[in-house]
């Protein structure tokens, strides 16, 4: 182990379909803020294989939680679906990255915007007690391809039940019907206002921060939608209502 990196070992693996799955870790003196990922490395074939992956535990939390999907032909994402509780593990002792609740504008609503796995960091905010002191309502919104991708439901409901009114919570099923998820995309659903209505709340420029944190055309297309009624990117420069992360 290099100094670059600090020697964890797996406490739990979670496998919630066939490809999504989450890895505990116990690492002593891994230092992040909510939102931010860190580096993790295995040893594959006697090479370092090392990705970005971000925390979906709080800081407040002593072990560590990554989610992830297994691709085809990752030998990381492959690697690590197959380990094992006692596995080591490295892991960047530094959180990084923006998509962070210091990096944004208090408001009084903040929209949470994710695909797939990206809703990880969202979670590490939710989870922080803190956060809660920068808003008084958050919409978190999670699409998949399959209802069995809605992932993290405990966590969610935990959430729901800590802060009641204040945390709403919708999803999006787009390869088959639910009874209780919309069915279509994000930024479409923000064009005709589906998305505002089905949360009670409007996305105005007064009052709205929204973090998007996903595949690239998403970020792209819902950017596009965002700038239509009103919004703009943020920058610290030019303070704004869009924050943006490619999670791919």
């Amino acid at each position: 182990m290099t100094e670059k990196w600090v020697q964890g070992e797996v406490v739990d693996v979670k496998h919630w379909t066939e490809t999504l799955y989450s890895v505990k870790v116990s690492a002593p003196n891994v230092e992040f803020i909510a939102g931010q990922y860190t580096k993790v490395s295995l040893s594959i074939n006697d090479q370092e294989v090392a990705r970005p992956y971000s925390f979906v535990n709080s800081p407040n939390e002593d072990i560590l939680e990554f989610y992830s999907v297994s691709v085809p032909n990752g030998p990381l994402s492959t690697a690590m679906q197959k380990l094992k509780e006692g596995d080591n593990i490295n892991i960047g002792p530094k959180g990084n990255g923006f998509l962070i609740l210091n990096e944004i504008p208090i408001t009084e609503n903040i929209w949470m915007l994710a695909t797939g796995t990206a809703i990880g960091p969202y979670l590490s905010i939710l989870k922080t007690k803190d956060s809660w002191t920068k808003f008084k309502k958050v919409v978190l919104v999670h699409a998949v391809r399959y209802e069995k991708e809605l992932t993290y439901q405990d966590t969610i409901r935990d959430i729901k039940d800590q802060y009641g009114d204040r945390f709403i919570y919708i999803s999006y099923v787009s390869r088959e019907e639910t009874s209780t998820s919309l069915r279509g995309r994000i930024p479409k659903d923000i064009g005709n206002g589906v998305l505002e209505k089905e949360a009670n709340i409007q996305m105005n420029p007064n009052n709205t921060h929204v973090m998007i944190c996903g595949n690239p055309a998403m970020l792209k297309d819902t950017t596009v939608e965002l700038k239509k009624i009103g919004l703009k990117k943020h920058r610290r420069s030019s303070p704004g209502h869009i924050t943006t992360e490619n999670y791919w």
